[in-house]
């Protein structure tokens, strides 16, 4: 069964999720009831700000059955790197291919699509949906991720178990133009300590009348004394939507960890909720955000802290080239069972051209006292007396940029760790030249994964041999 995001029902809902429980199905009619009934922006103080009006609902073409699809090109290239990992390849709604390594799976660790997951794990599932309830009238597209997910992905890391490499989760939108909606469940367990590296990649339709969207909801269960890391790199085709909205409920003394770089799509929208319900709770976001052309990127970001003694980190940092545009967007909100909490929220960006444009709106909302909560946000053009300076050295002007935004992204950057930042400043280094946004592990990204490494070692030293820091 197909359908357009302009005509989709409940009828078309229902069709699609026949063989599920039916507590998945009551929750998919109550979510599309929602979706129907909101405005794209639920907020009226962000929607003037809003480009949601870019998705064309009557271009979206959604196809409820599962159908294979030709893995060929990069992709190909891509499954080939990826079968020597532990991960995921999804190509439209299908999930082609799942790698387990062997020592990972007598561990217990369970990677596995999200309706076999439904069928096969449906006490683990249930037990997490139902802990942590989803309010639809949050967002209109949360609830649209919620009704008429197509596929995703479902981790479990089990009790004490400490993953030493990532899984990896790359999704490709199909070659024939339809998109995708997806929900991924990821939930580390008391003790559990894992890294979820997530690539988002979409061809492009060619077709000005179509339009190709991805819409994902993102579900993390970090349990007591847990460290779940969540990596996402978007590089999808700049004819492609991607609208994402992502959950983190953070158990007592549990981190969660979100690292994203932006790049790719026509729209972005990124929504981050960071739930920390136990007494010493982390929860960080770090993001990287890199438009050129007519792109634009709204990156909302809030850190909920309702367990005492819990801890918050926004950081977000916008390059912006050409005409494209940022909107980032916060709360810090502390309910009256949150004292001690420290927090802390920031959205910066630097613009390259005169058409480029950046709004932030960052904002507090504090019901108890003794806590710690600050926001910063900043948006100014490229300085001219560096670019001069710069030049008069033997840059020229567009080399002189690329530095200077190397310099604005570094202490950013330094946050991800060696291996995260050498893919970002990978795809960052295509974005400029115009090479392909894939990751790929060639001569390119062994040069600057080493050159990382090798910068980590002597930043680890330095802080261990100076007597301040010892």
């Amino acid at each position: 069964m197909s359908a357009t995001l302009a005509n989709i029902s409940t009828e078309s809902v229902e069709s699609a999720s026949a063989k599920e429980p039916s507590w998945v199905v009551e929750e998919r009619r109550k979510a599309i009831a929602k979706y129907l009934s909101l405005p794209n922006e639920v907020s009226p103080l962000y929607s003037k700000y809003s480009d949601a009006n870019r998705i064309k609902p009557q271009g979206i073409r959604l196809n409820f059955a599962q159908g294979k699809h030709a893995i060929t090109g990069d992709l190909a290239k891509r499954l080939e790197e990826l079968e020597k990992e532990t991960g995921v390849l999804q190509v439209g709604a299908e999930t082609s291919r799942i790698f387990i390594k062997e020592n990972v799976s007598k561990q217990g660790v369970i990677v596995t699509g999200i309706r076999e997951a439904i069928a096969k794990h449906s006490d683990l599932v249930r037990a997490h949906m139902e802990a942590n309830p989803l309010d639809y009238g949050e967002d209109k597209y949360m609830a649209l991720e919620a009704a008429a997910f197509q596929s995703g992905v479902f981790v479990y890391v089990p009790r004490n178990v400490a993953l030493e490499e990532p899984i990896r989760l790359v999704t490709s939108l199909a070659d024939d133009g339809t998109s995708l909606v997806s929900r991924n469940i990821f939930v580390a367990e008391q003790g559990a300590k894992a890294t979820i590296v997530q690539e988002l990649y979409a061809p492009g339709t060619g077709n000005a009348e179509a339009q190709q969207g991805y819409f994902e909801l993102i579900e993390t269960s970090v349990k007591q004394d847990a460290h779940l890391e969540a990596v996402t790199l978007q590089a999808m085709g700049k004819d492609t939507v991607c609208i994402s909205n992502r959950k983190a409920f953070v158990e007592r003394d549990a981190k969660m960890s979100w690292y994203v770089g932006l790049f790719g799509t026509m729209l972005s929208r990124f929504k981050t909720d960071s739930v920390m319900k136990g007494q010493g709770a982390t929860a960080e976001d770090v993001e990287i955000v890199f438009g050129a052309g007519n792109q634009s990127f709204d990156v909302m970001s809030n850190l909920i802290h309702s367990g005492q003694h819990s801890r918050g980190r926004v950081q977000v940092k916008s390059v912006m080239k050409d005409t494209s545009k940022s909107l980032f967007k916060g709360m810090i909100k502390i309910d009256k069972n949150g004292k001690g909490t420290e927090s802390y929220l920031s959205g910066h960006a630097i613009l390259l051209d005169r058409g480029a444009k950046s709004d932030s709106i960052p904002g507090l909302e504090i019901l108890t006292n003794e806590v710690k909560a600050t926001h910063s946000a900043s948006v100014s053009q490229i300085d001219e007396n560096q670019i001069f300076y710069l030049t008069t050295r033997g840059l020229s002007r567009e080399g002189a940029k690329h530095e200077i935004v190397n310099g604005f992204l570094e202490p950013l950057s330094r946050k991800m760790g060696p291996t995260i930042r050498a893919w970002v400043n990978y795809l960052i280094e295509n974005k400029w030249q115009g090479r392909p946004l894939m990751l790929r592990a060639d001569e390119a990204m062994e040069q600057i994964l080493e050159v990382e490494k090798s910068r980590y070692r002597e930043t680890q030293d330095i802080f261990e041999k100076h007597y301040k820091y010892r």
